[in-house]
């Protein structure tokens, strides 16, 4: 422990250089840019950025690098409450509650509730990261197909009994699952669902699905409600940044449970996306105000923002110590270690410690520039909800489908945003959920390599899911999870006549 602290102060004198500095202001403001725009995200965001780092010292590098990722993971939550419109695809599940809070007046508070959670669970993160970074290499080891298995099923379980009507989360969750297998079977390397369209061979763009079903979609919805964004009013000021801090410790629960949450699914790696709807289904589960979820419930911002960051940060833990990164991100980061000569894994940390110290202390420096910075510019993205929707609405529409088509540089992935925007006007309209759709998309594949390795692994045997004791208690905990779901429903039911 005493190494690890000298390791900290020797990074936090790499750090706080002006000139590290100044390169984490420029990260997070890029990073913000990047957020807000649709289809862009953190990837491909620092795939761009990449290219500019290959003449620059490693450590100089890595923390441009990951304060713009700290930067689209603050900026992402921006659109998903203002516009509906995820930034970014870990931001999804801050539309539930986010938009419609801005849609009652409270823009600012929802911002301002989203960016102090993220900024809690993106310290924690670094507490973490801090804390087990030399601990990690042994723990991860020792996760196989059957491990990650257990954790994406606890994923659907906890979202499964969030509430909502049953059958109808189960046909989006379908859907998603359909869709998730078009492509080639990574497994068998058959061609699937792709009816002789060589676009479909890579599977269907995540990203695009994601700028249509929730940007496009609801931009229909609006046409026919009348051409306005409803209720969206927003007067920005650093008086409701200190409310929204006040009423903090009320969501103390949620907070920490989601953070805990997030660091878990971001070592694993389960990833941001993955966390944030694991972290919104548990709150809603457990909340005394489960009715107002969907509806502007704060808790419902918290959960998935606290988790989103606290992943998000994690997830270079595994990348650096394993060499196994933890989120699309980290791949695009470790890809930029190798390119400057470092290879992730064990002996990064004894080879070269001042390069892995020095990016973790500017986790903490970070996160804080992030956070300022962010709230800095709220009064700038709400002044865009006085625009009228004759001016607004032309702006989004063209933002998407350049954000489509920025994803791989392909007509194709406009085509899947517009298709998925008619997909996400029809959910709207029969009052179907599209968060289990969306979180069957990030995992499907992943769920289903994982169930069918483990099944080559044990000759079909279903028992290697309680093999060890770390399986085992992930897939009891998910077979709980959706007894407990189903058990409480059924009380609800006979609760109702009574009370009748």
């Amino acid at each position: 422990m005493l190494d690890q602290l000298n390791y900290l102060a020797t990074g936090f004198e790499h750090a706080l250089t002006l000139h590290h500095v100044l390169l984490m202001a420029g990260g997070v403001l890029l990073g913000i840019l990047v957020g807000v725009l649709p289809g862009l995200g953190a990837p491909n965001g620092v795939t761009l950025l990449l290219p500019l780092t290959f003449t620059m010292d490693p450590v100089s590098a890595i923390i441009l690098l990951s304060s713009m990722y700290w930067g689209a993971l603050f900026g992402g939550s921006t659109t998903s409450i203002l516009f509906n419109i995820p930034g970014e695809p870990s931001s999804v599940a801050t539309t539930f509650d986010g938009y419609p809070m801005a849609r009652n007046g409270r823009a600012p508070e929802a911002l301002a509730t989203a960016f102090l959670s993220a900024g809690f669970g993106a310290m924690a993160g670094v507490v973490v990261v801090t804390l087990i970074a030399n601990a990690i290499a042994d723990f991860a080891l020792k996760f196989g197909p059957p491990e990650f298995f257990a954790v994406y099923l606890l994923t659907f379980c906890s979202y499964l009994v969030s509430g909502g009507s049953p059958l109808k989360t189960l046909a989006s969750l379908l859907v998603g699952l359909i869709l998730a297998t078009v492509g080639m079977d990574t497994v068998s390397g058959e061609i699937r669902l792709t009816y002789g369209s060589d676009t479909l061979v890579s599977g269907i763009s995540f990203l695009a699905a994601v700028v249509g079903l929730f940007g496009i979609g609801e931009l229909l919805v609006t046409i026919e409600e009348g051409l306005q964004f409803n209720g969206l009013k927003a007067r920005m000021s650093w008086g409701v940044v200190w409310d929204a801090a006040k009423k903090m410790p009320a969501h103390a629960v949620t907070l920490v449970r989601s953070t805990i949450v997030g660091c878990w699914m971001g070592i694993t790696p389960g990833g941001p996306t993955a966390a944030s709807f694991m972290s919104y289904g548990l709150a809603k589960r457990f909340s005394k105000r489960r009715a107002n979820f969907g509806k502007g419930e704060p808790d419902g911002i918290v959960a998935p923002e606290a988790a989103d960051h606290s992943a998000g940060v994690s997830a270079l833990l595994p990348m650096l110590a394993l060499g196994v990164p933890g989120s699309a991100t980290a791949a695009v980061m470790m890809g930029g270690l190798m390119i400057w000569g470092l290879q992730p894994g064990p002996m990064l940390f004894i080879e070269r410690p001042e390069f892995v110290w020095g990016l973790i202390s500017s986790m903490y420096v970070a996160n804080i520039v992030a956070v300022v910075l962010v709230l800095a510019t709220i009064p700038l993205f709400s002044s865009i909800l006085r625009a009228p929707f004759a001016v607004v609405g032309p702006l989004i529409i063209v933002i998407c489908l350049i954000g489509a088509y920025t994803i791989s540089g392909k007509m194709s992935d406009v085509y899947i945003a517009l298709a998925f925007g008619v997909l996400g006007y029809v959910f709207k309209k029969l009052d179907y959920p599209i968060a289990p759709l969306i979180l069957a998309m990030v995992l499907g594949d992943k769920t289903e390599d994982a169930f069918r390795q483990s099944m080559l692994l044990s000759d079909g045997a279903l028992g290697v899911f309680f093999a060890n004791g770390l399986v085992a208690t992930i897939t009891t905990a998910a077979l709980l999870l959706l007894a407990w779901g189903l058990v409480g429903r059924l009380f609800t039911r006979r609760a109702l006549p009574a009370a009748g």
